[in-house]
């Protein structure tokens, strides 16, 4: 049973695998992203090819018309290009799709219906009409808001054409195509048909080739394509317009000719009055009433201003009676009389009849009783027909504002929209809104405020509550204001607002040294005034800095005057107010008399002993040389020159090194001359102790190597035992492998059994020891219990004071428990039969 049950299991979950494998190729296959591949662009292209080979050939294969049909194909290709903007999601190629005649944007066609069923919902919802349900509301397309009747709502999937329902899928075709041609009318209607192969998007215009004349019919026939098939010949017009006396002078074109625009003398249509009237309108009526006498000899036309006869009396032949029951033939002098029958006319409520005798007027209101149900259908009273019945009961429904009730008396259901005005404040936060209660965010204030820039001359409409917001115009008006500075004009800039910008000219006023004054104007410098206010303590906030407007003085003269420095090195232009002989900072850099130094000294003067000497030279004014010889010594020699600051070169260094070895554990005196002079093995040499390196390598043995320099070599050849994890296995090994990882000992299958039975032997032990602690608690919980009963025994030994009790105490709970219980039984039973 097992066996089996497990193998129902197994076919299932193999059942629904390869279900979901199925499906999954097939939404594979299904989806635009299967062009992905390769060959994607060549099969692209053979398909468009395809569908525009019939086009191409009545066009001699120019395609450019083709364009736009071009750009719907290849998003119909492209992966993910083709996107419902309802459900914002892929349009794949086996699912239904819906294509708007408008803007041929491609819906799926649930999606699409279940927009037409909303939208439709919305409309309808609000509507109080007495016909509500009974109207063709449109709905919009949700892009371009082509609006559709309740009947074209989609209900099949219809490839683009409309001729095939349910179109297969082909990958050889154009996605949700039926492969035909597509034959849809072109627009506007020539006649003709569409010659490409079923697709997405607008139709190409007409590519037929068709011979017609220009509009006016003057030229000679030409061939023309038929998208293209009206055309101009650019001569005058020469039609005759409607007023029949001149001629078009428009150039040749389409349509109708334009009225003419000439103006004549024209007469009425009864031809007593004459006016100045556009040639183009020439008929027109006078308001006076003709008069003229009609053939009856009785009575005159009463018609205004009118041509052709006036015809005969409209009192003249038989006549019917007010009822128009019985006709009479009477001269038109004597009025129809009365038949003296019933009315019989249907009355207004459109129920009942008129009961008078024949009379002339309207026949008077319905006074007959009926049983009227009111308009909310909730009451019904006898009482005349021509009488609406309305009860006094109050609509509590809420109207579609969704803040007041109804309120009307007897109302239908149907409740008229909020008749109560909004009333809230709008954004602008200066007016009311005037609408009637409605839901939502009111609309902007439709008021328009006028924004002027400082002048007044220039001005813009905003919407009201904008002004606060609102930048000022930008006005090309020149500022009119007088300068404020000691410049007799000021700069030219355009209107503002607040103080003029600070003047940029250039001060211009004479200085001290003769010079102008070349800064911008300062005669309105903003100071920051410092120390007016002393905070009394810690707690008070810090104010704000006071700026005063004053007028600076005129800064100190930058003219620069070339001036020479105290040691004559060089010449450097000073401004005006500081040019006075300087020094310039350098070292004076005369040669002194060890000629191996310069004079440190800051530049300073120098006097000339002659007019002959050198300017290089020292004078008395620089320093005298106490330094020693610091010629360069030979490489590697720390020792100064003996003598002092000398002329020549040096004699050679006698002096003895102290120096460490390599390892820095002994000190070597050698002479200096001989390290100097040696090469890098000498060097080498001399500075090892020849003793064995101290050092340690990472591995942590010492170095077998000779005192030396640089780093120890790290190929250690010291013997170390190398343990398996357990400890129990041992290796002598090569340290420098081990440091390497090439060598490592793992444990074998005894050492695994021996650390499982350390491992059971441990958990016995816990175990047991376990156990041995339970049972020590045990014993000590019972001595302790023991000891307990023992203090109570005791206790009780010594307080109690033995009665002798009588026998009715010693029985009296045996004998009053069954009597108890006998007597509730007899009670419940008692209640029960009661009942």
């Amino acid at each position: 049973l097992i066996e089996l049950s497990s193998l129902k299991k197994f076919d299932e979950i193999k059942k629904a695998n390869q279900a979901a494998a199925k499906k999954l190729v097939e939404e594979q296959l299904s989806s635009s992203s299967e062009d992905d591949d390769e060959d994607a662009e060549v099969k692209q292209g053979k398909i468009l090819d395809k569908t525009f080979t019939i086009y191409t050939s009545q066009t001699d294969g120019d395609a450019s018309e083709l364009e736009r049909t071009r750009q719907y194909m290849n998003e119909a290709f492209q992966s993910g290009a083709m996107t419902c903007l309802i459900c914002i999601a892929s349009v794949k190629r086996n699912q239904a799709v819906w294509s708007c005649c408008g803007c041929f944007c491609i819906f799926h066609l649930v999606c699409i219906q279940k927009w037409a069923k909303d939208s439709l919902f919305l409309v309808s919802s609000p509507l109080t009409d007495d016909d509500f349900g009974k109207k063709d509301y449109p709905w919009p397309c949700p892009k371009c808001r082509f609006e559709y009747k309740r009947s074209e709502t989609p209900s099949k999937y219809y490839c683009y054409c409309g001729k095939v329902e349910n179109p297969t899928v082909d990958p050889w075709l154009v996605p949700h195509s039926c492969g035909q041609i597509c034959e849809r009318e072109f627009k506007p209607s020539c006649g003709h048909k569409c010659l490409l192969l079923c697709h997405p998007g607008p139709c190409p215009p007409c590519p037929k080739m068709v011979t017609i004349t220009c509009h006016c019919k003057k030229a000679k026939p030409v061939p023309r394509r038929c998208s293209a098939k009206e055309w101009s010949c650019r001569l005058p017009c020469g039609r005759t317009l409607l007023c029949g006396q001149h001629a078009c002078e428009n150039s040749c074109h389409a349509g109708d000719c334009q009225p003419c625009p000439r103006v004549s003398k024209q007469r009425c249509i009864c031809g007593r009055q004459t006016a100045e009237r556009l040639c183009a309108s020439p008929q027109w009526q006078c308001d006076q009433v003709c008069g003229k006498c009609l053939p009856c000899g009785n009575h005159t036309c009463e018609q205004v201003c009118h041509a052709g006869p006036c015809g005969d009396c409209p009192r003249s032949g038989k006549r019917s009676c007010p009822c128009g029951k019985t006709k009479f033939t009477l001269p038109c002098t004597e009025d129809v009389p009365t038949c003296g029958d019933s009315c019989d006319k249907v009355l207004e409520c459109g129920i009942h009849k008129c009961s008078q005798r024949c009379h002339r007027g309207p026949c008077e209101i319905c006074r007959q009783e009926v049983e009227k149900q009111c308009r909310c259908g909730k009451h019904t009273k006898r009482m005349p027909c021509h009488k609406p019945y309305l009860c006094e009961t109050k609509c509590t429904k809420i109207r579609d504002c969704q803040k007041h009730q109804c309120r009307r008396k007897c109302c239908s259901g149907n409740c008229p929209p909020c008749d109560q005005v909004c009333g809230r404040t709008l954004g602008c936060r200066n007016h009311k809104c005037p609408s009637g209660c409605h839901r939502g965010s009111c609309n902007p204030c439709p008021e328009t405020v006028d924004v002027k820039c400082s002048c007044g001359k220039t001005v813009i409409k905003v919407p009201c509550g904008r002004e606060r917001t609102i930048k000022p115009p930008k006005c090309k008006q020149l500022c009119s204001r007088p300068p404020t500075c000691h410049h007799s004009t000021q700069e030219k800039h355009y209107c503002h607002f607040g103080r003029c910008p600070p003047c940029r000219q250039p001060c211009q006023k004479i200085l001290t040294c003769g010079h102008l004054c070349p800064v911008s104007c300062h005669d309105e410098a903003l100071v920051k005034q410092t120390g007016l206010h002393q905070s009394a303590g810690p707690w008070e906030q810090p104010s704000e800095p006071a700026f005063i407007q004053t007028a600076l003085p005129c800064p100190p003269c930058q003219v620069p005057i070339p001036v020479e420095c105290l040691g004559q090195h060089e010449v450097s232009p000073l401004p005006c107010h500081a040019a006075n002989p300087y020094s310039c900072k350098r070292f004076c850099g005369r040669l002194l008399d060890c000629q191996n130094h310069t004079c440190m000294k800051e530049c300073h003067h120098v006097t000339k002993l002659n007019s002959s000497a050198d300017g290089k030279k020292a004078g008395p004014e620089c320093s005298q040389c106490e330094e020693e010889c610091t010629k360069p010594r030979p490489a590697g020699c720390p020792h100064r020159c003996v003598l002092p600051c000398h002329p020549g070169d040096c004699p050679s260094c006698l002096q003895m090194l102290k120096i460490k070895c390599h390892c820095k554990l002994s000190v070597l005196y050698i002479e200096c001359l001989k390290l100097t002079c040696a090469d890098l093995k000498e060097k080498e040499l001399l500075i090892s102790c020849r003793n064995q390196c101290p050092k340690e390598l990472p591995c942590g043995h010492r170095c077998k190597e000779i005192c030396h320099s640089g780093s120890c070599p790290l190929n250690c050849s010291q013997k170390v035992k190398l343990r398996c994890l357990c400890k129990r296995l041992k290796k002598e090994v090569q340290c420098s492998k081990i440091q390497e990882g090439q060598v490592s000992l793992e444990c074998d299958a005894l050492c695994k059994e021996m650390k499982q039975k350390a491992y059971e032997i441990k958990e016995a032990e816990a175990k047991a020891a376990l156990e041995e602690e339970k049972r020590r608690q045990q014993a000590e919980l019972e001595a302790f219990e023991n000891r307990l009963k023992g203090r109570r025994k005791n206790k009780r030994r010594k307080d109690e004071v033995e009665v002798e009790q009588s026998s009715w105490q010693k029985y009296k709970n045996l004998i009053m428990l069954p009597v108890l219980g006998v007597a509730v039984v007899m009670v419940a039973w008692l209640m029960v039969y009661n009942e």
